[in-house]
């Protein structure tokens, strides 16, 4: 028979473990339903945008292989380039040291892929989506390029500071290496309140980035 005070522990956990449920529930809900209408699979239905955003990630797992979450955004932004969606493409990513520098990587395949390096802009300081996407280009509408489950939450971040923003999703990584993504993701959509209802200051906003 179970002791009233290991009873209370077993109540208290349960609840703390469905408000938590509840909680990434409603922020997940939210920001998704919010942004489904603005966030687009096929190129031919997204409408046309000066500028893309691609927001970054590494190019190699851990493992040594190709990330296939880089190799899909990078196609992404290429296709949309090509179709003449978006005219010019602004790179956000991390370059925490001088072996790893995302945006880099990132214009070196664009290049390699036929975008011509004047129509290519390096953001150093997009550490976090956050702080990508409450960043202004000298314009109030872009296309995020990224996963779709990404680019449902930048998208919601950037519509709630007044940016006219759309998404264009690339491929995703398949289920079997996106699995953990998709996990984090869902933590990572509660702290979006968090930052939002805190006014959390970008970490590093960098200089702004002017496309004429």
């Amino acid at each position: 028979m179970k002791s009233p005070k290991l009873k209370y522990l077993f109540i208290s956990f349960s609840i703390m473990v469905f408000i938590i449920i509840m909680i990434m529930f409603i922020a997940d809900t939210v920001i998704r339903t919010s942004s489904n209408n603005f966030v687009f699979s096929d190129i031919n239905k997204i409408p046309h945008n000066k500028t893309g955003l691609l927001l970054g990630t590494s190019k190699y797992l851990k493992s040594g292989q190709k990330n296939q979450y880089f190799v899909n955004r990078i196609a992404a932004a290429v296709n949309l380039y090509k179709a003449g969606k978006i005219d010019f493409i602004v790179i956000s990513g991390d370059n925490n040291t001088k072996y790893y520098n995302e945006p880099i990587d990132m214009k070196q395949e664009l290049l390699e892929n036929g975008i011509p390096e004047d129509k290519i802009f390096l953001d150093y300081a997009g550490f976090r989506t956050y702080d990508s996407a409450i960043k202004i280009f000298g314009q109030t509408s872009f296309t995020v390029i990224s996963q779709e489950f990404h680019n449902i939450r930048a998208v919601y971040i950037a519509r709630y500071f007044g940016l006219i923003a759309t998404g264009f999703n690339a491929k995703d990584a398949g289920m079997y290496n996106g699995l953990k993504t998709k996990i984090r993701e869902k933590f990572t959509r509660v702290k979006v309140f968090i930052d939002l209802l805190t006014n959390k200051q970008p970490k590093l906003l960098g200089k702004q980035i002017e496309i004429k």
